[in-house]
């Protein structure tokens, strides 16, 4: 056995989505990082090993999707990945190979493939290094680091290292968390394989061996939960948990599995007779041999976030990542339990008390639970943070596990540079910490740029123009196709959309002025109809609150019997001390009023309906803008919005975009009253926010982004290119001078955008 022994600052052990996150942050904050993973690829239930598609926030709320380096990776997947998205079973190597890029042209990271970590050595309280096999090279590696990150999902090190961890589920009587069951137990949620299928193009028979599970009953399937809701890949209900542990007995779980999956497939090409016709034409091309695992040990940190912590939307002064995925806990023992996932056993009803009690967020995540509260330099990310079983059932999906690790590698590096134990990151060092991850692309939903470094927020901001809203309706196009596919606006034009339940619309509004606003209705009755209709206030685009506590206005409408029928409201409504803000406007019911969806979206102006009990969720699939018209027109997308310090639509629109009618090129400029030395510019543009990632198609650049930019200085009387970029598709741009320039004003001049008409841009940022 050949022996190594190396040395680095950090060291990452996992390299899931979260642990890569970790090692690329902790990398690019300057620290010499290790990654240290145990399959072929990076990536965790995210590579072409399990294929399951990361999800998070933007499933559930518009507007939500992560940014950071995992939405570098996935903006950069889609651009290049010829294959298109399935919930399960269809990733691609094209993504393994982008993870690969990025982990190959990072400085300071070195990484380990195939590499198991076998033993930990902890030395007064602290992790002093690991010792971990290559598979296949017979070499053994002893690593010693100043701070260790757990991303192994199994929190194997932390394990080693003696840690306290929690297994299973809390009782009610605990934290009487809303989803704990009335007594704490050692179930927990299983681990799944997926299975890919593929067209022939003609019939093609399937035999399955003896040993495959035989399927004879179909309410197994179509009273349980188990819907086929796609043919051709993977189902998340192909799980098995209890009465295995979900560690020790993983190669059993995956051996039922596979017997599982070959039953499934021949129930459904030969026995279903809902199914036969339609997988006549579908061989099996792919079944994963590596499970997919959801939950096992939760290490303990120095907090315990729960439940209540999620549903309350608890503001942690140390937060560093948020979450929005449901409270989505499988039931213990998936397959082998009388019922599937919860929501999926009831039809994934949406209005339902079940549904009520689970959808939350977006909430933030303190920095707390990835520290150790045993080992004091070891931190976690990932599945395995400290949290409740409650609460894991939204924080463990892998957009929000990216996140945390994001944020732990770079409260790593910065722990490292300035000489603190992790148990010193509080306060002033907290807040540096927030401020770098927002620098680097990251959203916090209740914190902002302050960063006192950023020349930009000094600066006078003004534009070439700027777009004006009238509002949007039922014609409005958008011929890009950057909001939905022509497919899904066709779609949309054609769905019924009585008023069942109160809907709003938020809507981006300046200086608290309103004269006449007007909804597009169709009234499918014989004669006319009323709908209750106010204006109430909202903090931001995700208050899914139905009273706010206060009403600006309010009215009854009278429809008359008609389709596509414009009402008027003439409100004259006009407070100065609301300024600049998103209002909710918000009908009451009605099933025979219809109120239309635009057929395309306007930036930040999203629409949410009641789902129970006081609380509204985003409305059909992606929040998307109702038609409306508003008088006067508003000027919600203005230059200062590039200094706002948020990099998405919350509490308005904070982004500017130019008028649609003047022809790119066009500019956003910042000037100063006096000089400035300028050495770095960075930007931040629209686009790949919206939706979830599996909603993009192969080879999406986003219309909405910037595709060929320049940044220009004015020096010496005139204006001098400093920065040229084409064919750019990144959301985060940063770019670093050779040397700093001194210059009183600086433009960014878009002259294309990958198909918008608009330019437009959320943030910009300037150090000397």
């Amino acid at each position: 056995m050949k022996s190594i022994q190396q040395e680095f600052d950090v060291v990452v052990c996992g390299g899931g989505l979260a642990g890569f996150c970790a090692a690329v942050a902790s990398a690019r904050s300057g620290a010499k990082t290790c990654l240290i993973q145990d399959r072929p690829v990076f990536g965790g239930n995210s590579s072409s090993e399990i294929r399951v598609t990361p999800h998070g926030a933007a499933n559930f709320h518009a507007y939500g999707r992560e940014t950071g380096i995992i939405s570098e990776l996935l903006i950069e997947e889609r651009a290049v990945n010829h294959e298109k998205i399935r919930e399960n079973g269809w990733t691609n190597s094209v993504w393994d190979m982008v993870m690969y890029d990025m982990a190959v042209k990072t400085p300071n990271l070195s990484f380990h493939l195939n590499t198991s970590v076998n033993s930990v050595q902890v030395k007064d309280g602290k992790l002093a290094s690991i010792k971990a096999t290559i598979a296949n090279a017979e070499t053994e590696l002893e690593i010693t680091g100043h701070i260790f990150i757990d991303c192994t999902g199994d929190g194997v090190v932390a394990d080693m290292a003696g840690c306290e961890w929690r297994w299973g589920s809390e009782g009610r009587d605990e934290f009487n968390e809303p989803h704990a069951p009335l007594a704490a137990s050692s179930d927990t949620m299983g681990n799944s394989i997926h299975f890919r299928a593929k067209d022939m193009g003609r019939p093609v028979p399937f035999k399955a061996p003896d040993w495959a599970v035989h399927h004879e009953d179909a309410d197994f399937f179509y009273k349980q939960g188990r819907t086929f809701y796609d043919t051709e890949s993977g189902y998340w209900w192909i799980e098995i948990g209890v009465p295995y542990n979900t560690v020790y007995d993983n190669e059993n779980i995956r051996h039922e599995l596979t017997r599982h999956t070959l039953g499934i497939w021949d129930w459904m090409k030969n026995r279903d007779p809902l199914l036969k016709e339609k997988t006549a034409n579908l061989a099996l091309d792919w079944i994963g041999q590596v499970p997919g695992k959801r939950e096992s040990r939760r290490i303990i940190g120095r907090y315990f976030m729960n439940e209540h912590d999620i549903q309350n939307r608890t503001v942690f002064e140390d937060e560093i990542a948020y979450g929005g995925w449901f409270v989505d806990l499988h039931t213990p023992g998936g397959l082998l339990a009388p019922t599937a996932e919860p929501a999926s056993a009831e039809g994934y009803n949406e209005t339902s008390e079940y549904a009520q009690k689970s959808y939350c967020g977006p909430y933030g995540i303190p920095f707390r639970i990835m520290v150790s509260k045993d080992i004091s330099n070891l931190m976690m990310a990932g599945r395995n943070v400290s949290v409740t079983h409650a609460a894991l059932g939204t924080v463990r999906v892998m957009s929000t596990t990216a996140l945390m690790g994001q944020a732990a590698g770079t409260g790593a590096a910065y722990a490292l540079k300035n000489r603190l134990d992790l148990s010193d990151m509080s306060g002033e060092h907290i807040v540096n910490l927030q401020q770098t991850l927002l620098r680097d692309g990251c959203f916090l939903p209740n914190y902002k740029n302050e960063d006192a470094m950023d020349l930009a927020k000094q600066a006078v901001i003004s534009a070439s123009s700027t777009a004006s809203i009238h509002g949007v309706g039922p014609d409005s196009r958008d011929f890009t196709f950057g909001f939905r596919s022509k497919a899904e606006q066709e779609a949309r034009k054609k769905k019924a959309e009585p008023l069942t339940f109160k809907r709003g619309q938020w809507i981006a509004i300046e200086k608290g002025s309103i004269e006449t606003i007007s909804v597009c209705l169709s009234n499918n009755s014989d004669r006319p109809q009323q709908i209750a209709a106010k204006i109430i206030p909202v903090d931001h685009i995700w208050d899914y609150r139905t009273d706010t506590g206060a009403v600006y206005a309010e009215t009854t409408l009278t429809v008359p019997v008609g389709k596509y029928v414009w009402v008027e409201w003439p409100l004259n409504w006009f407070d100065p001390t609301v300024g600049s803000h998103f209002i909710q406007l918000q009908l009451g019911v009605n099933p025979l009023v219809e109120w239309h969806s635009a057929n395309t979206i306007l930036p930040g102006h999203v629409s949410a309906y009641d789902m129970g009990n006081g609380k509204m969720r985003r409305y059909l699939n992606d929040g998307g803008t109702l038609s409306y018209r508003i008088a006067p027109a508003q000027q919600c997308y203005g230059a200062a919005n590039v200094t706002s310090g948020v990099t998405r639509p919350q509490q308005y629109t904070n982004m500017w975009m130019s008028d649609p009618t003047h022809p790119l090129e066009q500019y956003v400029q910042l000037q100063w009253e006096q000089p400035q030395s300028i050495r770095e510019i960075h930007a931040t543009f629209p686009g790949h926010l919206l939706q979830e990632y599996h909603r993009y198609e192969p080879f999406y650049r986003d219309p909405q982004c910037p595709k060929n930019y320049t940044i220009e200085a004015y020096t010496d009387g005139q204006w001098m290119t400093i920065i040229s970029v084409e064919g750019n598709y990144q959301r985060l741009v940063k770019h670093t001078l050779d040397q700093a320039i001194q210059t009183d004003r600086i433009r960014l001049t878009v002259s294309a955008t990958n198909g918008d008409q608009s330019a437009a841009v959320y943030e910009i940022r300037c150090y000397s």
